[in-house]
C-alpha cells in the first residue's frame, strides 16, 4: 500500500511506499520538539493512579445513596468510629499481654526491688513503681519458697502459681500482674492508686501463710 503526498511547488499528488511513509514519519516524530512538553514516567503513572482513585470514587458514589454527599457522610461516619474504638480500648498493645519476662538480666533482692519501687514513687514516675513492685512480690515469694526461682516466668504466670497456695489473694494477684503487662507491653501508664493496691499486696503477702499441702513444684507446672 501506497501514500499520497502534496508537493509544496507544484501541488501535485506524489506517490509513497507505505514502509518509507512511516519510517519518515517515526523520525519526524521522534524529534525533541514534540516530545518535550510529554510528561514523563512518574507523571503518567502518577496520573493514572489518579484516574482510578477518581473511578472508584465516582462508582462508590454513584451506588450510595445520596450521591457524593453520602459516601463523605459515610467516610466520616467510619472514621468517627475508628476514633470511638481508638480511645474505648486505649493504648494499642506493642506485643502479646503476658508475652513478655517479668524480671531484666540483672538479679536483684525482693528488698532491693522495693527500693526501687519506692525511689520511683516519690518521683510520680508510676510506671516503673508498678514494675518494680510487682517484681519486689514475686522475688519475696521466690525468696520464701512460695515460687521456685525459674527465668523466663511472666507476671501471669508467677501470679496463677502463687495463687494456688496463697488462695486468698488469687484475685489481687492476677489483677496486679494484669496492671504489670498493661503498662509493660500495653503502652498503658500507671497511676498511684494502682500503686498504692500494688504495696498493700506486698505487705499482706508478707504477712499471709501459704495453704497448707501447697507446694511449689506443683505451682511451677
Amino acid at each position: 500500500m501506497a501514500y499520497l503526498a502534496v508537493r509544496a511547488d507544484d501541488e501535485v499528488p506524489v506517490t509513497i511506499p507505505r514502509v518509507p511513509a512511516r519510517e519518515a514519519a517515526e523520525r519526524e516524530l521522534s524529534k525533541p520538539m514534540y516530545q518535550e512538553h510529554e510528561p514523563g514516567l512518574f507523571q503518567r503513572v502518577l496520573d493514572w493512579f489518579w484516574q482510578r482513585i477518581d473511578d472508584l470514587l465516582n462508582a462508590a458514589s454513584g451506588a450510595t445513596p445520596g450521591g457524593t454527599l453520602g459516601l463523605f457522610v459515610i467516610v466520616v461516619v467510619v472514621v468517627l468510629l475508628v476514633i470511638a474504638l481508638r480511645l474505648r480500648l486505649g493504648a494499642l498493645r506493642r506485643g502479646p499481654a503476658g508475652g513478655g519476662t517479668l524480671f531484666e538480666n540483672r538479679v536483684r533482692s525482693a528488698a532491693e526491688h522495693r527500693a526501687a519501687a519506692e525511689r520511683h514513687a516519690a518521683d510520680h514516675q508510676w510506671d516503673q513503681a508498678v514494675q518494680e513492685r510487682m517484681r519486689a512480690v514475686v522475688r519475696s515469694l521466690e525468696e520464701r519458697a512460695l515460687l521456685d526461682p525459674r527465668p523466663g516466668r511472666t507476671a501471669d504466670e508467677a501470679a496463677a502459681e502463687a495463687g494456688r497456695s496463697l488462695p486468698g489473694h488469687a484475685d489481687r494477684l492476677h489483677s496486679a500482674a494484669q496492671d504489670f503487662d498493661d503498662v509493660t507491653y500495653g503502652g498503658r501508664h500507671a497511676t498511684a492508686d494502682e500503686y498504692a493496691r500494688l504495696r498493700d499486696l506486698d505487705l499482706d503477702l508478707e504477712r499471709s501463710k501459704p495453704l497448707l499441702g501447697a507446694t511449689t513444684a506443683g505451682g511451677a507446672g
